[in-house]
């Protein structure tokens, strides 16, 4: 069995619709990164200097050594930077991803981050890249990062994001139960659910492009006009969107180090006036974004095909093409995933077994149809999908006249192409499958053979979707 583990289906063509508070056409989420004082450092026990996100350009880890230019460029951040963001800032919603021994080394800050009361979310225990660190060691971090957290600022975190994360971060966060959200993700533009296991994990997207990192970054922001630029066109398209009906949420995501200096400063303070000039803008905390959407839209869990075994499988869509397992049994050791867990996705994913099927095997697939309004129906022994789908079009309250007429087409349409005639009623009023009737009857049998197929797989799709989302 191949599943596939990436989401790539999401929210879909239909996001649900926020409500954000006020009815606000726009969530819009600002980030102050602390990480100065968390960095890679021989002092904090790591084995080399920092190498990332500094003002140095093409810099490299120094094993076993200070780099002096490197930690005053972080430093920087903590005793200048910092406080500049805070002046701009003190007024308004904002979370801060803070690695918990910098919150250690920066109780100064610390005590300015609660007094603008500003939500303190866990940037993990030390600022490193956990993509080589063994899931044990990784969990154990995190465990002492809401500790240390807890500590310092009296609070335990109810956000977490490592950034630096390996591909087991997210469940190790979301196994502690500690956290209503996870921010290690980029994957949409509103909040989302997962599930771990039997934790339902709430996941708040961060966003590396709306991002002052680009300033550190080859073919990144040069100057602070480009970012107030890209920061406006932002706001702008997703505003436009929620005037639409569809709001979403911006994030931002800030480091004190750099667009704490002054040339870049400006730009969100320009950006935040340039946000004032609209109405219907929720400035708000990710904590604040969490606890509206699990109140608005809580999770609910269902029976994924994705996740189903062989045997329930076939039992659940084993009819969805009439009398032919075979093809669900064939499209279950198809690669699967989150996306055939809609009605679509898996229609997808069975009808390409029909397709790839022999005109033998299809030919089987459109002879195990009944006859429309036969022998079958009158005898009540059709399916029960073929029975409600009948049904529907008033196949099931005939006249006699009706019957009669329905019989002479029937047995007509068989004797020139040797299968049932298919159409999907659900689509249809009684005078128009009669219409249909008369004028597919004239078809050469090709012809009829391709648009009986696709009236199969019509049928098929609609009969999921009554069982998916």
């Amino acid at each position: 069995m191949k599943r596939y583990p990436r989401d790539m289906h999401g929210h879909g063509s239909t996001p649900p619709i926020a409500k954000w508070p006020n009815n606000a056409k726009i969530a819009l989420q600002i980030v102050v990164n602390y990480e100065e004082g968390g960095e890679n450092n021989i002092l904090h026990g790591d084995y080399a200097s920092e190498a990332f996100l500094s003002e140095i350009v093409g810099a490299e880890a120094w094993p076993n050594q200070r780099h002096a230019n490197m930690e005053s460029i972080y430093e920087y951040g903590a005793r200048a930077g910092f406080w500049r963001l805070h002046e701009l800032l003190k007024n308004v919603p904002v979370t801060v991803y803070g690695v918990a021994s910098a919150l250690a080394r920066s109780p100064n800050q610390v005590h300015a981050m609660m007094a603008a009361g500003w939500e303190i979310a866990s940037h993990g225990l030390k600022w490193i890249d956990y993509k080589n660190i063994k899931p044990a060691e990784e969990a154990a971090d995190m465990v002492e990062a809401i500790r240390l957290h807890t500590e310092v600022t009296g609070t335990a975190p109810r956000g977490w994001y490592t950034g630096r994360s390996s591909e087991n971060t997210i469940r190790l966060a979301s196994e502690t139960g500690a956290f209503s959200y996870v921010s290690d993700t980029y994957a949409d533009d509103l909040p989302y659910w997962i599930e771990v296991e039997g934790n339902d994990q709430l996941m708040i997207p961060y966003t590396l492009d709306v991002n002052d990192m680009r300033f550190a970054t080859p073919q990144g922001f040069n100057s602070g006009t480009q970012f107030l630029d890209y920061l406006k066109d932002s706001f702008t398209a997703l505003y436009n969107e929620g005037l639409n009906g569809v709001p979403k949420m911006m994030s931002i995501g800030l480091h004190c180090r750099l667009v704490g200096r002054p040339g870049r400063i400006e730009s969100i303070r320009k950006f935040l006036e340039f946000v004032k000039e609209h109405e219907g803008v929720w400035l708000a905390t990710r904590e604040q974004i969490a606890d509206h959407w699990a109140k608005t839209h809580p999770h609910e869990r269902y029976e994924r095909p994705s996740e189903m075994d062989r045997a329930m499988f076939i039992k659940k869509y084993g009819g969805i093409f009439e009398h032919s397992e075979w093809i669900a049994n064939a499209a279950f050791d198809l690669e699967l995933g989150y996306s055939h867990d809609t009605a679509t996705g898996l229609h997808n994913a069975l009808s390409r077994v029909f397709r790839s099927a022999s005109q033998k095997q299809r030919l089987g697939v459109l002879t195990a149809h009944p006859d429309l309004a036969g022998k079958l129906a009158l005898a009540k022994r059709l399916t029960t999908e073929s029975t409600s789908e009948q049904a529907s079009a008033g196949m099931d309250n005939l006249t006699d006249n009706e019957r009669t007429t329905f019989t002479i087409m029937n047995t007509e349409y068989v004797k020139k192409h040797s299968f049932p005639f298919i159409i999907a009623v659900r689509d249809h009023t009684k005078a128009s499958i009669l219409d249909a009737f008369t004028r597919r009857t004239n078809n050469d049998c090709d012809t009829e053979f391709l648009e009986a197929c696709r009236q199969v797989e019509r049928i098929a799709k609609l009969r999921l979707m009554d069982l998916l989302p």
